[in-house]
């Protein structure tokens, strides 16, 4: 085990990014243009960046395995992105929407990221008003916002229920231009399978064109990997089907440390899950909880009478209504943090008290709402996402409540990086949700549009340099031996996984590690629980390699390889998480040890400050980033641990009440 150095400026907090930027190394404009940078993903974080690096000069390849870069999945972001504007001026700032940051992810980020992030929020507005993107308004004219969970204060910039889409509009724009004048060569269609490495540097990729079939070797003087998060390795998620974490997961096994894979967000306003037959699930924006109440009747009478629609809801008495956010947490009520929210949800199901026919799923009730608003301004305000839920669970929200419960949505954990975002690798830079750097343990709502477009526009075009500028341009090509060894190795592992032929489908397969995910190391956790879990995964990793079956072949579109090989890497991946989470040995945000928590017998819950059943840290041993080194299939990886300094916060004990 060794010590992560992160890089981290000298100099005050407020300071450190530009005074980073004074110090730092750059190159003039005539010699960008002999750089070769490859950026993998296209979403705001990858997008962002190909469009930023090559507007500067430098000759970008950009790989997306959709058919679009306007297909990214960030186009699924409903709700909006942060920045401390303080439009509202209700008391919003820089350095409170940096510690909202911090105290959201329960203490457990890096310090100056998070404080870069907020500062360079500002910027990001700007930027998106001058690419067009159509930003909801106030009467005025001036841009509007609302409160997301974990704060106090509005600053939650939206464009009705489909920022992310709007946002991915303008980013794509911004792309097109660039592809258009030559600076971007564009790759869609394209999987990124193999990173190579020459001399221990990044410098290329193995990509399979999904089409044809046809494997492809690429050189760059850097690597930029942008290529979201691994949250479907629970199989049953709000991501997008085709998420996944290969091409984190081949960097990992390259060398690449894997920091936090234990943090997941679980999100509090999910559709439940209505049956086996489900491939993903929906989500209903964060937003809905501005003017949305969470109830669950007080009876488990009632609660049976609803769940066998023996009862309408609207005939629940309102003193038979436990309104139990706001009763656990008045200061923050319903816009309380998303894994507080959740656990929350999982309680009152727990007890009996769930409404859906599952027994999993609470109410969302905009009744007090259209009474006290009208339900025209409700219209306004929601209207794409109720008209989204109408479609999916046949009720209409105006006239009833939605029912939802938690999902897995978004994981902080990712490829470890410093301050640059470069990874222990050199050469390698990761941008977005694909490294761990800003969230922590939980991520505030509205904070991950923020942070792909602050790494894309705003960090990555200033810190590229610190390592190019060590770099000799073009000096790797793809005629170097190593592209071949890992061109190599990417045909044998397709040979194999075609020449199987067993009898069970790569979907059962991830069906069944996702139950066991979801079940050991989803929204609670037991040690006990956990190797049950680590006895299980590598057993259904051997099943998989010997009786998956894979049709088709490699010459051509196959979407059961690519199903395949994917799942492949969950498999091995979900035994790096579940050991890092059975290391941890405290609960913080969305990593819950049932072992861990606060009990009536703590003097923070008798003196009313918590309430029973919340997370439970312990700063003495765990207030570190856990990044883990891959030394083998079935082989335990080492653990390298970054301790946390605190020059600015104080970590305390996380309150909302």
């Amino acid at each position: 085990m060794s010590a992560l150095d992160a890089k981290v400026p000298e100099g005050s907090l407020d300071q450190k990014w530009s005074s980073h930027k004074q110090d730092s190394k750059l190159i003039n404009p005539a010699n960008k243009r002999k750089f070769k940078v490859i950026v993998v993903g296209s979403g705001l974080a990858g997008g962002a960046a190909a469009a930023s690096l090559a507007e500067l000069g430098y000759q970008v390849k950009c790989f997306c395995y959709q058919d679009s870069a306007r297909r990214a999945h960030s186009i699924a972001a409903q709700g909006g992105i942060n920045a401390a504007k303080n439009y509202q001026n209700d008391g919003d700032s820089v350095y409170r929407l940096f510690y909202d940051t911090i105290k959201g992810g329960d203490f457990r980020s890096r310090e100056s990221n998070v404080y870069r992030l907020a500062e360079v929020s500002n910027n990001i507005i700007d930027q998106c008003v001058a690419q067009g993107v159509p930003f909801a308004r106030e009467y005025g004219g001036l841009l509007d916002n609302r409160s997301f969970g974990g704060a106090q204060v509005k600053r939650t910039f939206y464009a009705a229920g489909q920022t992310g889409q709007q946002l991915l509009i303008g980013c794509y724009q911004a792309l097109n231009k660039e592809i258009a004048e030559g600076g971007v060569e564009m790759f869609p269609r394209s999987e990124m399978l193999e990173l190579v490495l020459v001399d221990g540097h990044a410098k290329g990729i193995v990509v399979r064109d999904l089409v044809t079939g046809k494997i492809s070797t690429h050189a760059a003087d850097t690597v930029i990997l942008a290529t979201g998060g691994y949250g479907n390795v629970f199989f049953l998620s709000t991501n997008a089907m085709g998420c996944n974490v290969t091409a984190a997961w081949r960097a990992c096994k390259k060398g690449a440390y894997f920091a936090n894979p234990c943090y997941t967000q679980i999100h509090p306003t999910c559709i439940p899950v209505s049956g086996d037959y489900q491939s993903k699930l929906t989500l209903m924006s964060e937003s809905l909880r501005n003017d949305g109440r969470i109830w669950v009747p007080k009876s488990k009478e009632t609660a049976a009478k609803l769940r066998k629609k023996e009862m309408k809801p609207a005939e629940v008495p309102e003193e038979e209504r436990d309104y139990y956010l706001e009763r656990k947490y008045p200061s923050f009520g319903n816009l309380s943090p998303r894994d507080i929210s959740s656990r929350s949800a999982k309680e009152v199901c727990d007890e009996g008290l769930g409404i859906a026919p599952t027994g999993l799923g609470v109410y969302l009730d905009f009744r007090d709402a259209i009474s006290r608003l009208g339900e025209d301004t409700i219209r306004a305000r929601y209207g794409n996402l109720f008209q989204m839920y109408e479609k999916i669970a046949g009720e209409n929200p105006y006239e009833t409540p939605m029912m939802i419960y938690p999902a897995v949505h978004y994981t902080m954990g990712g490829l470890w990086v410093d301050y640059n975002l470069m990874s222990n690798l050199p050469g390698l830079h990761v941008l977005g949700e694909a490294n761990f750097s800003d969230h922590g343990a939980n991520r505030l709502g509205a904070s991950a549009l923020m942070q792909g477009l602050a790494d894309g526009y705003f960090v990555i075009p200033s810190t590229i340099a610190v390592y190019l500028a060590t770099q000799k341009p073009g000096s790797v090509t793809t005629d170097h031996p190593e592209f071949t060894k890992a061109l190599e190795a990417v045909n044998e592992r397709t040979k194999k996984l075609l020449s199987i032929q067993g009898k069970r489908t790569v979907d059962s397969f991830h069906r069944e590690l996702g139950q066991i995910m979801w079940d050991k190391c989803g929204m609670s956790r037991t040690r006990e629980g956990l190797d049950e879990a680590l006895e299980k995964i590598p057993k259904i990793r051997e099943a998989f390699w010997s009786d998956v079956k894979v049709t088709g072949t490699g010459e051509t579109l196959n979407m059961e390889l690519e199903k395949a090989g994917r799942v492949a890497d969950f498999i091995e991946f979900a035994e790096m998480m579940c050991l890092d989470a059975r290391e941890r040995e405290e609960s913080c945000g969305g990593h819950f040890r049932e072992e861990y928590q606060y009990t009536e017998a703590d003097p923070e819950v008798q003196s009313g400050y918590l309430s029973p059943g919340e997370a439970k840290r312990d700063d003495e041993n765990f207030c570190h980033v856990s990044a883990w080194e891959f030394k083998g299939v079935g082989v335990p990886p080492v653990l390298h641990k970054e301790v946390l300094e605190w020059e600015t916060v104080k970590p305390s004990v996380r309150s909302y009440k």
